[in-house]
């Protein structure tokens, strides 16, 4: 039964990692993730609104919880925002506490769904970015009560929301086969 459990998860299109706090690779990954997450915003921010309209500080946050899991997720969401802010200072520090919240909607959001579906797939990215931006926006208008504040991301950054599902499939299809070697060996 348990070969046939094994063959079954290599089998399957997606292999999502639940990485632990204890891993060395947990913090390996969510460094090269939160590099990512500091260097893209910080590109495209010097090309007028590109960086608001792209909403990159996302991305990597996307991969990592989806791959890798809720905890890579969360580290590279809170730990990109507070460094990106020490060292460009991006986000503004009015927008910094929603830009963590929607980052950790994101995680748990991306990872929730990555294990419930156990498959990539575009509609299962729609769905992750549709959730945490239904929810992160609802929460920031109950702190806010700005409507447009709340909605800035989807107002502003719906070409963002489409670059984060579409290079988000691309990115993680590209790196899905990650750890299949070692689920082999075991």
């Amino acid at each position: 039964m348990e070969k046939n459990q094994k063959t079954l998860s290599l089998n399957s299109k997606f292999l999502c990692l639940d990485l632990g706090l204890t891993e060395y690779r947990t913090y390996i990954l969510s460094l090269a993730l939160v590099a990512g997450s500091i260097a893209l915003p910080y590109a495209l921010h010097h090309f007028y609104m590109v960086g608001q309209i792209i909403l990159p500080v996302y991305f990597f946050v996307l991969i990592g919880a989806y791959k890798f899991g809720w905890k890579v997720g969360i580290i590279t969401a809170i730990s990109s925002v507070f460094i990106s802010f020490f060292l460009t200072g991006m986000p503004m520090l009015t927008i910094l506490p929603f830009v963590i919240i929607k980052g950790v909607l994101l995680s748990l959001t991306a990872s929730f769904f990555a294990r419930m579906s156990g498959k990539l797939s575009i509609v299962t990215i729609v769905l992750i970015v549709f959730s945490y931006q239904l929810i992160g926006s609802t929460i920031i208008h109950l702190f806010t009560h700005n409507l447009t504040l709340s909605m800035a991301d989807v107002v502003l950054g719906y070409p963002g929301l489409f670059f984060e599902i579409i290079g988000g499939y691309i990115l993680l299809k590209f790196i899905s086969r990650y750890g299949k070697k070692e689920l082999e060996t075991n």
